[in-house]
């Protein structure tokens, strides 16, 4: 097992959470308070701020402070090495579908 391994795994589990990934939705939409996240996803305060700092620690959201406001935004890092990990068995999967394609064309042309 090598180390991206090992990082890959920690950022899936980060994501596994569903309130999070529902963070990182509204944040790929745009940058956002903690204010305007809990309207938006109608959970409370303290749940939003507790899966923003898990985010924030494992790299996937950054925090400007601006006045007395935290707006929150992407950060690109952690989804490139998710993509870069799932890569091969996306590529895997794409040769099985292309190679099922090839099939169903030879079966419908012999029918």
């Amino acid at each position: 097992m090598s180390i991206f391994d090992s990082v890959a795994v920690d950022l899936f589990s980060v994501v596994a959470e569903p309130q999070r990934r529902r963070i990182l939705e509204q944040l790929r939409i745009g940058e956002a308070t903690v204010g305007e996240l809990v309207e938006r996803l109608r959970l409370p305060q303290p749940a939003v701020s507790k899966h923003l700092r898990v985010l924030r620690d494992s790299g996937f959201v950054s925090c400007e402070v601006a006045a007395q406001k935290r707006i929150y935004r992407l950060v690109p890092d952690p989804f490139e090495q998710l993509d870069a990990w799932l890569s091969p068995y996306l590529r895997l999967w794409d040769h099985h579908l292309d190679a099922l394609g090839r099939h169903l064309d030879r079966k419908d042309k012999s029918s």
